[in-house]
């Protein structure tokens, strides 16, 4: 799905997967659960930034809490591939609070400036890079960020592996594909949290779900 010359049904097939796992396999709870400890802390409008939105399922997500629990909150979606912007601009029509740019995860910095953001959240995207890119990335996210990070992805495990050709069974070809890779390329905690010390990630927290096979990373500046 990330090939620019992806047929646009299969991958609007795709995107419903995935805004799917997120809302039943902890990805939605996973971000929304965070911004609400944060949110004790909140005076004023705060502004997010996704990174490799997809459909910008969580950033509508991650609005409408913040509409029911009283703050302003404004998401910004960075994704390169052009059709899936597209799809995530349909998927967003009528929400004020988003914004949807073009961007490279890997140019996050230069694109944004250090502090762009107060809260910067990637999902179910960094499996998808070599160990150098991951980096690049998480040191982008850290330095675009002026409060804090978020970092939820997939466990690499047997069970995640049998879970997942499960649900994926029936589905397109694309998503049994895409989804079974994307577990193989997954992380160990001991993984996760060399990678997080070497982006430099001060005082981050690993937590994870046994059910979903998602761990959740994040980090706060003090």
């Amino acid at each position: 799905m990330d090939d620019p010359g992806v047929d646009p049904a299969q991958l609007a097939r795709s995107l419903a997967y995935i805004r799917a796992v997120n809302r039943r396999l902890g990805g939605r709870s996973a971000l929304l659960g965070h911004l609400e400890r944060w949110s004790k802390s909140w005076t004023g409008p705060v502004t997010l930034l996704d990174v490799a939105t997809g459909s910008a399922d969580l950033p509508v997500a991650a609005c409408d809490w913040a509409r029911r629990a009283g703050h302003e909150l404004r998401v910004t979606g960075v994704d390169l591939h052009a059709g899936t912007r597209a799809e995530a601009r349909r998927w967003t029509a009528g929400e004020p609070a988003i914004t949807l740019v073009r961007g490279d995860a890997l140019k996050l910095e230069e694109q944004f400036g250090p502090g762009s953001f107060d809260y910067v959240h990637a999902g179910l995207f960094l499996h998808h890079l070599d160990e150098a890119d991951i980096e690049r990335v998480m040191r982008g996210m850290w330095r675009v960020a002026r409060r804090g990070v978020i970092w939820n992805d997939l466990v690499r495990s047997r069970a995640g592996l049998v879970v997942i050709h499960l649900l994926t069974i029936g589905r397109p070809r694309i998503i049994r594909h895409d989804a079974r890779v994307s577990v193989r390329a997954g992380f160990t905690r001991g993984e996760a949290m060399e990678l997080v010390e070497r982006a430099g990630w001060p005082g981050a927290e690993y937590r994870w779900s046994v059910v979903a096979h998602r761990f959740t990373v994040t980090a706060e500046k003090t």
